[in-house]
């Protein structure tokens, strides 16, 4: 009996096989086309207004110079420019001999496919119109071999794979015939099997199948292309796109954020409010970021005048001069600010992932209020959240606890977590009273991000060592018994161009004013640093490089000078404060060994400084010095070289600060050997003009590409295609139960 029904349906799911083998790879071809017509329409909306503007210039070598950066892609092949009468005017230098411009399209786009002797290309012609006048057209050519050896490979795979099942589930059909879900293991075949042109066209498809397979084939266009392909064409990240992107890919979608500090302070000064913004690198990387996609940005009130300017239900808009988003205040108390924030967040967790010699301290009463104070911020999330799934951007180390608290009442939420701090090593982290805790907290996230990989896999280890966990270290995944999170290096950025350097003046008055306002001389060579006073930063350190230079190198006396701007901070900590004497004593002795004639080597500012006036500092400067001791990216680095508009100044840079991975034309120094570090001042005040801009601009580049909204949009992407996934597995869920009803 069990033999005349397993030889008929081997031989029917034989046919199934080798019949679909086909149908499929004419189907991924087909996605892989479509994809490649999108990526081409993404190409030409990211460089058409330059393109239009070189044309109407007639810069060939510029269009060329484009010409060769975009063709960099591996699927592009080559970019051409076509004149109004057909000719071909500019092309990069892959462009086949044979092929000439393609014939004018009817509408402003067309896809053609050219067969040459060395394979098929896709070429896709946009015209290029400027106040209702064309000005030609821009064809760009895709090599498509490369769809036809995966459609190859795939109905290979595909026949040989089907051709297994097709063994397995006759022999689990003998033996659980009939079983709840034969009926839709049925129609899901039968789906796939469907030309991709109608789905279940010509076919019976069950009515509840139908969605799911809509659904699937969906994602996979959007999944299953190589990551290195989507990657590798630039786009121009700015405000308009990242938009773009929630519309198009979180449509609907709530964005919430929850940092500690908070982007605007209002305080009350001589009876009146005054605004301030704080100096924190998260909130000047974030604050664009809302300005952008809008929403509620929930954090901690801390000015004395924050409470008069929210409403009844703490709510403010903002920014004030053009509001965007949302402020929600949380009000804490004494108790809960010392020991949630002075207490565990900046003695015990701060010291604890940065490696600079302080020792972490652990209280008890420190971790309750830490608690507290996260389950305080996660009720205001919940009551924020307008829907069931909100993208919620959790913000650093206040708030490792707060993700899988979130979690607990908002199941199907997206939380995106960057940890803005190092993660230290395993041994580092079992210092840790309540690692165990902190660990299951963060796991709550869909997505947890980093500056580096280094900090990735220091995480991973952690909960290697001290969770039960499944890690899937290919692809950096942690699976628990709560759900799934995916971790990923996001190195941080900047706003490009920065919004305040729009009313700067250019870069020689800015060095006469900062010179005239600090009563330094003309010819002076000048440093900068901008930091807050953390023990972190290598302040002191930076001043001894200082000493060093002028010891070894005395023709620096008297012609060069550091200006360090040092904003005090978390004072009440005894760590901070000897972080400042040591700094302000240090500075005081060097200028007192060296200084002469009014002229001092170090002028150290010790208060706030606006965003507009940091930028001025940097475009004034011939140096900027970053010596941190260990960072999570520093994004002073990333300020200075958008300040510099003018492609001059030299960056030193250490090797423990996240940037140092990115901008590798710094001058990259270890900031604990202070010889060496003088060394590279003298070089960077010594460097030829020249080296300075090639550096200059090189680094430029790198950060008008990798801005903040490229930082953003990558974590956003990711947690769109995780939100895909899901909706396909609750779907999966759902048409299971609804047949095995069906069936018992």
């Amino acid at each position: 009996m069990a033999i005349r029904f397993v030889l008929p349906l081997l031989l029917v799911l034989g046919a199934i096989a080798w019949l679909a083998a086909p149908l499929v790879g004419g189907l991924i071809e087909r996605w892989f086309r479509a994809d490649v017509e999108m990526r081409s329409r993404l190409v030409f909306n990211s460089v058409q207004e330059t393109v239009m503007d070189l044309a109407q210039a007639k810069s060939s070598r510029q269009i060329d110079r484009l010409f060769r950066g975009i063709a960099q892609d591996e699927r592009v092949l080559a970019l051409g420019l076509c004149g109004v009468d057909g000719q071909l005017i500019n092309r990069s230098a892959a462009w086949p001999a044979v092929l000439k411009c393609p014939p004018q399209a009817a509408q402003g786009s067309a896809f053609t496919v050219e067969h040459l002797p060395s394979g098929s290309v896709l070429a896709a012609s946009f015209e290029l119109m400027a106040q209702g006048e064309s000005l030609g057209r821009l064809v760009i050519l895709h090599d498509l071999r490369f769809i036809e050896r995966r459609s190859s490979s795939a109905e290979n795979y595909l026949a040989a794979f089907l051709a297994f099942l097709s063994l397995g589930a006759a022999i689990v059909t003998v033996v659980v015939a009939r079983v709840t879900l034969h009926g839709w293991v049925r129609a899901v075949r039968s789906g796939f099997a469907a030309p991709a042109s109608g789905l279940g066209e010509g076919k019976a498809v069950a009515p509840e199948i139908a969605p799911l397979l809509n659904e699937m084939r969906k994602v996979m266009r959007n999944l299953e292309v190589p990551r290195t392909l989507s990657d590798a064409i630039r786009v121009d990240w700015g405000p308009d796109s990242l938009r773009s992107l929630l519309r198009d890919e979180l449509p609907d979608a709530e964005v919430l954020v929850v940092s500690n500090r908070e982007p605007y302070i209002h305080n009350m000064e001589d009876g009146r409010v005054v605004l301030q913004r704080p100096a924190s690198g998260l909130v000047t990387a974030l604050e664009p970021i809302m300005r952008a996609c809008g929403g509620t940005w929930i954090a901690h009130g801390s000015g004395s005048a924050d409470t008069v300017m929210v409403d009844e239900r703490d709510h403010l808009p903002v920014p004030p001069d053009s509001p965007n988003y949302t402020l929600r205040r949380v009000w804490l108390t004494d108790e809960e600010q010392d020991g949630y924030y002075y207490g565990l967040a900046n003695e015990g967790m701060w010291p604890l992932c940065h490696i600079a010699f302080v020792r972490p301290v652990f209280r008890a009463s420190d971790w309750e209020q830490y608690v507290a104070v996260n389950r305080k911020f996660a009720a205001a999330v919940v009551a924020e959240a307008q829907t069931p799934n909100p993208v919620v951007l959790v913000q650093d180390y206040h708030f490792a606890l707060l993700p899988q608290m979130v979690r607990e009442q908002l199941p199907e939420a997206t939380i995106i977590t960057f940890w803005h701090i190092p993660w230290p090593n395993p041994e580092m982290f079992s210092i840790c009273p309540w690692k165990e805790e902190i660990l299951t907290g963060l796991l709550g996230s869909s997505i947890l991000g980093f500056h580096t990989q280094f900090h990735c896999l220091n995480f991973l280890e952690s909960v290697d060592r001290f969770l039960a966990c499944h890690i899937d270290r290919e692809h950096s995944v942690v699976r628990g018994t709560e759900g799934t999170t995916l971790v990923r290096p996001y190195p941080i950025s900047i706003e490009w161009p920065p919004a305040a350097l729009a009313t700067q003046p250019p870069v020689n008055q800015c060095r006469e004013d900062v010179l005239k306002h600090y009563g330094l001389p003309a010819h002076v060579r000048l440093a900068v640093g901008v930091e807050r006073f953390d023990y972190t930063k290598g302040i002191s350190d930076r001043f001894r490089a200082v000493q060093s230079l002028l010891e070894h190198h005395p023709d620096w006396i008297g012609s060069f000078t550091l200006l360090q701007v040092a904003a005090p901070t978390r004072g009440r900590l005894a760590a901070y404060q000897i972080t400042q004497e040591e700094a302000e004593t240090l500075a005081r002795e060097i200028n007192e060994r060296f200084g002469r004639d009014g002229w001092h080597p170090i002028v150290l500012i010790a208060r706030h400084h606006e965003p507009e006036d940091v930028l001025t500092l940097f475009r004034a400067a011939d140096l900027c010095m970053v010596s941190s001791l260990h960072d999570g990216m520093n994004l002073v680095a990333k300020e200075f070289v958008a300040a510099r508009d003018d492609e001059d100044g030299v960056l030193v840079l250490s090797t423990f600060a996240g940037a140092s991975r990115e901008l590798l034309e710094a001058l990259i120094v270890n900031p604990y050997d202070i010889r060496a570090m003088a060394e590279a001042l003298h070089s960077g005040l010594s460097m030829p003009p020249e080296q300075r801009r090639e550096r200059m601009k090189l680094m430029r580049d790198l950060v008008s590409e990798h801005n903040i909204h490229y930082w953003a949009g990558r974590m956003l992407l990711d947690a769109a295609r995780m939100r895909k996934r899901r909706a396909i597995e609750r779907q999966i869920v759902h048409v299971s139960a609804a047949g095995g009803g069906g069936h018992g």
